[in-house]
């Protein structure tokens, strides 16, 4: 009999964003290892049903199940039942959701993704049953929401009552070994993969009579992790010097936007900014091909999918000396990396690569190869099969008595 998974999460497809799209590429990798996978989706910031109740929308709670090429999904809704609901009602609901769909299908493991969200629930309720519970941190969890004292104590209880932890970067396993000493024991770090993409047969995106001179492109949802002031910064001073256009591949977040709107005036790099807003995928690949150089000047940023897109498309990077970013890049070998909230060093390296074609062309194609070998899926697959396998086959009494498991190999990208 396939022993069976519950991967917990706040998105997955046809949900945009980085973390929906992690947790369907992991969920395909351990239905392929002959795993029943199942995926409860679930948010725990509330904006909608508050808005729904104000707007006289009330509901019971439900879970609303489907299959996905293979993958059993579940979305978990809590119930609306008062303008006073407070997040302990909405959180209570959730948990009372997943308590039933583990009774029903008897799951051997949870899996949390993006913990500040879905691993005290996910946490709380395998503890209770006794089965194992990896938590996976992708990278704003430690960066930021660990600041919150709303939410301090509740991380590191999760990373202190987890049978395994994930990371994509050093950086974010460093952190969380600080806030609960000893979790290496319980721990590894390996980096996110991509499956190889073909740019020829891609549309032509909107906006490419937009681009004009060398184009230094960014991708992504803009926000303050991503370091976009540096950009700017180093855009604005070398406008003089040479043709160019700033392409963002994307939008700024909502609550940012005033800021952002401020940051371009002062700019002065406002008629070189082209801005795509908010679009498909499909449609922000299409766009690589006409890229010169990929800036990514993130101050923190987990392990992004677009740095990986890049790196598949043969661009020239700069990129800063953070998590994942940091790791995979190489300075002067696939990519120029710089300290990050520098605006001349990125001013210095960006020159370097308008400046030399070729040097751009040699970052780019040693770029390609890496994220070819280094991070092929059956690369992270392999990693992920030692870490359930490590999980799964602990004796249960071990995960009720609280005794640590014995320490696997640590996994690193090295």
């Amino acid at each position: 009999m396939k022993q069976k998974i519950c991967i917990t999460t706040l998105e997955f497809p046809p949900d945009v964003g980085g973390v929906g799209e992690s947790a369907y590429r992991i969920a395909q990798m351990l239905l392929e290892l002959g795993y029943e996978v199942h995926v409860a989706v679930f948010r725990a910031v509330f904006r909608t049903e508050q808005q729904k109740v104000l707007a006289g929308e009330y509901r019971r709670s439900n879970c609303q199940t489907s299959e996905h090429n293979g993958i059993i999904v579940h979305r978990l809704q809590p119930a609306i039942r008062s303008t006073m609901a407070k997040e302990q009602d909405y959180l209570c609901d959730l948990y009372g959701l997943l308590k039933n769909l583990h009774h029903s299908y008897q799951f051997d493991s949870f899996h949390a993704f993006f913990i500040n969200e879905t691993g005290f629930i996910t946490t709380l309720l395998a503890k209770e049953n006794g089965i194992p519970v990896i938590n996976s941190v992708r990278g704003a969890d430690l960066h930021k929401h660990i600041f919150s004292p709303q939410q301090h104590g509740q991380i590191s209880w999760i990373l202190n009552h987890s049978s395994w932890l994930t990371f994509v970067s050093k950086d974010l396993m460093n952190r969380a070994n600080v806030l609960v000493p000893g979790i290496e024991r319980k721990s590894s770090a390996f980096w996110n993969s991509i499956v190889p993409l073909n740019f020829d047969n891609l549309p032509t995106p909107s906006l490419i009579n937009q681009l004009h001179g060398t184009v230094i492109g960014s991708v992504g949802s803009f926000r303050d992790k991503k370091g976009l002031e540096y950009l700017l910064d180093a855009c604005s001073q070398l406008k003089n010097e040479t043709e160019l256009t700033l392409l963002l591949v994307g939008d700024f977040v909502q609550k940012e936007s005033g800021y952002w709107e401020q940051e371009l005036r002062h700019s002065g790099m406002a008629d070189r900014v082209v801005i795509t807003g908010k679009i498909s995928r499909q449609e922000a690949l299409a766009y690589l091909p006409h890229i010169d150089i990929f800036a990514i000047p993130s101050l923190h940023d987990g392990c992004p999918n677009a740095l990986l897109e890049a790196m598949l498309a043969g661009k020239a990077i700069v990129g800063t000396k953070v998590d994942a970013i940091g790791e995979i890049l190489e300075d002067g070998i696939d990519a120029l990396v710089v300290n990050p909230a520098d605006s001349d060093e990125l001013t210095t390296a960006l020159q370097q690569l308008i400046l030399d074609q070729t040097l751009r062309q040699q970052l780019g194609m040693a770029a390609k190869n890496k994220v070819l070998t280094a991070l092929a899926p059956d690369v992270e697959q392999q990693h992920w099969e030692q870490v359930y396998q490590r999980v799964l086959s602990q004796p249960k009494l071990n995960i009720n008595n609280g005794l640590e498991l014995p320490q696997l190999a640590l996994l690193t990208a090295d």
